[in-house]
């Protein structure tokens, strides 16, 4: 087929706009309504292929039931010539890809804001009982309004690892795949999540977590390899970004996010961290209770440069005594409660006191150094309940605050824990939170705690071992 051609008396070809393994897409004018179209031809190749063309149908008829403004709608299916046709609308824009390799890595906010539209089409798809199965950025368009629109559902379905590395047939693809495609092993809705990570994950970084000289190369990869910090390449993505990352690139599908439902819900939770603040720079989510100046109105021109001398003077005298009252709280003369100044929490040691075999005593400074990627944990266990009540991670304020959360941030959720405060880091705690199951990200409000030292203490472990990459908290 070429550009002019007319298929099925009805759609012009107009203009080549991609192609694939498996298929070309032409940007094409609907004679009979009057508008433009995609229209994307199976290669002449596969047409001979029963369970290729039988595929491409199911695609048409799967996705022709995904109504939703995330997805690109199917429009018609057909057959011109012996090759299988697929109709779409056409989304005037430009494909992610193209997105990143244009202006390199996204502000963390319009990441997010792309990658959760992504998610919610895929949900939709997930709950008609479709996986996607070549979830990239090249398969997401972005129109000239900014919405995501995920389009190729069907074509990359589940092969084995030597039918995917056949010249030609996805090529490109091997990027974003997940460990168990790689491995020819079962896929699922998870399947989806880890390749939407990638995608995350480039979004942020601009580079690709795995790259090689063949797909093979980059797929075993995926496979053996563990998937690098999003820190390591941009430190001032927020801790909880780069922990949902980690959680979606998961080697074994069981680890990673349950289902794209619950993605979605992180990210929220992620995006809500940023706040409603416009001038913000969005790539820097600090721990709660610090505040930023965004470099925007830092930037601010003065309004007049003659200031009147009684004002300068007062400037000075408020510059005086403020850098009085800091003097003062450093030196342990400020308010107990710790005012408004924000509550850095140090770890000094596992809290053991029934069993006192350390419990990588070694390792606790990780969990309050700042990178989420390192991370204290606890012994590994056959059965906790019967070996002890519990075992914690002290945490030392530094002074007697007042706490009104604490948030910790995990690579192994399903643990429950609960927050203990003391004035002694010899014992003598008190529970000032409630149990709760902990996710990648959980927040415990706490009852209103003076104290100078606090103690996460762990009293459930169903997978034997909790490891905590960051404990930050808010006055």
């Amino acid at each position: 087929m070429k550009v002019g051609e007319v298929i099925a008396g009805r759609y012009e070809l107009e203009e080549l706009v991609g192609t694939g393994g498996m298929s070309r897409v032409y940007r094409a004018h609907d004679r009979l309504l009057e508008r433009d179209v995609a229209l994307k031809i199976l290669h002449d190749q596969h047409g001979s292929d029963e369970e290729t063309v039988e595929r491409f149908r199911r695609e048409a008829r799967a996705v022709a039931q995904l109504s939703h403004p995330n997805i690109v709608t199917v429009i018609d299916r057909g057959e011109e010539g012996g090759r299988q046709f697929i109709v779409f609308e056409y989304v005037p824009g430009e494909d992610l890809k193209t997105l990143v390799q244009r202006g390199g890595p996204l502000p963390v906010r319009r990441g997010l804001q792309l990658v959760l539209q992504i998610a919610r089409a895929l949900a939709f798809a997930h709950g008609h009982g479709l996986v996607h199965r070549d979830v990239k950025p090249q398969n997401v368009i972005v129109t000239e309004g900014g919405t995501a629109k995920v389009t190729d559902f069907g074509i990359a379905r589940s092969r084995a690892v030597e039918s995917m590395t056949q010249t030609g047939t996805l090529m490109g693809t091997s990027a974003y795949v997940s460990p168990e495609q790689a491995t020819g092993s079962p896929v699922d809705e998870r399947t989806d999540v880890y390749s939407l990570g990638v995608v995350l994950y480039e979004l942020l970084t601009g580079e690709l977590p795995f790259e090689g000289d063949s797909f093979l190369a980059v797929a075993m990869r995926h496979v053996a390899e563990p998937a690098p910090s999003v820190l390591e390449r941009r430190p001032q993505v927020p801790a909880r970004v780069a922990t949902l990352v980690e959680q979606c690139l998961e080697k074994e599908p069981g680890k990673r996010f349950s289902s794209m439902d619950e993605l979605i819900a992180g990210l929220e939770d992620c995006l809500a961290d940023l706040g409603s603040d416009g001038d913000r720079d969005a790539t820097a989510i600090l721990p709660s209770g610090v505040v930023r100046e965004s470099p925007r109105r830092l930037a601010q021109p003065r309004r007049s440069r003659r200031v009147p001398l009684l004002v300068l003077l007062g400037l000075v005298l408020l510059a005086v005594l403020a850098g009085v009252l800091l003097l003062r709280d450093d030196s342990g003369g400020g308010s107990s409660d710790g005012g408004t100044e924000p509550a850095r929490l140090r770890a000094i040691a596992s809290h053991d006191p029934e069993g006192g075999d350390g419990e990588h005593d070694e390792l606790v400074e990780r969990a309050t150094d700042g990178n989420p990627a390192t991370y204290w944990a606890t012994e590994e266990y056959q059965d906790f309940a019967s070996a002890k009540s519990g075992v914690g991670l002290l945490l030392d304020a530094g002074r007697t605050v007042e706490l009104s959360r604490l948030a910790l941030v995990t690579t192994t959720p399903g643990f429950t824990a609960r927050i203990d405060a003391g004035d002694s880091p010899d014992g003598d705690f008190r529970a000032v939170s409630g149990e709760q199951e902990v996710s990648a990200r959980t927040s415990f409000a706490l009852d209103g705690a003076k104290a100078r030292y606090y103690v996460v203490w762990i009293t459930a472990l169903p997978e034997g071992v909790a490891r905590i990459g960051e404990v930050t908290a808010s006055s």
